[in-house]
């Protein structure tokens, strides 16, 4: 296993190996492509360990077959017919909203972003899982369809072992406050700036 060497020793009663293992919050944000690919890459390194994978995708529409779904979903039958990993749930967050917010209305939209962040913070307090991808969820907190305060309280008090990794641009700076580790994809090249669009098994 790779051993990085930390820069500073805080003096918070903790032993080494309890602070290495103490549960993190992740933020991926930024302009550039790769904040959910880096986080489902984080969930398959969870899975190698065992652990039990949830994933609740908040803007993208739930008409996509992502591929990222296809490999976890999977894996977590992997994990059920042979007990290697960990198992595997995926959350559509209602009927799914793409970025554009062309379907449904906005109070639809609200409400079932309202939901979806029911859900997860019932699953936190239960500790149903050991780690979370909230992909997109960046968004419902800057369209103000989620309470930021509430997510970042709830994040801070979640029980028990339960890493999170949030996705999405702008994220908010409360959450990036709050978080223990945070990225921020920068643009340097993207083939769209030279006119080409997107392409199988890359973006999708």
């Amino acid at each position: 296993m790779p051993q990085g060497q930390v820069t500073a020793v805080p003096v918070d009663g903790l032993t080494t190996r309890q602070r290495r293992n103490r549960p993190l919050l992740a933020v991926h944000t930024g302009e550039m492509k790769g904040k959910s690919t880096a986080a489902f890459g984080m969930a398959m390194r969870a899975w190698n360990q065992g652990w039990s994978i949830a994933v609740y995708q908040f803007v993208k529409s739930a008409k996509w077959k992502v591929g990222e779904e296809n490999a976890l979903t999977a894996l977590g039958e992997v994990h059920a017919q042979t007990g290697q990993g960990g198992p595997v749930v995926w959350h559509k967050m209602g009927s799914g909203w793409s970025w554009s917010r062309r379907a449904g209305s906005e109070v639809d939209h609200a409400a079932d972003a309202a939901e979806g962040w029911a859900q997860i913070k019932r699953d936190l307090a239960a500790e149903a899982h050991r780690f979370y991808v909230l992909d997109e969820f960046t968004y419902p907190m800057k369209w103000g369809w989620v309470d930021v305060e509430d997510v970042v309280q709830t994040m801070r008090d979640r029980p028990g072992n339960q890493h999170v990794v949030i996705t999405g641009r702008t994220a908010h700076p409360a959450l990036v406050e709050a978080a223990d580790l945070v990225v921020e994809m920068t643009k340097v090249k993207h083939p769209m700036d030279a006119g080409q669009k997107g392409q199988r098994g890359i973006e999708w």
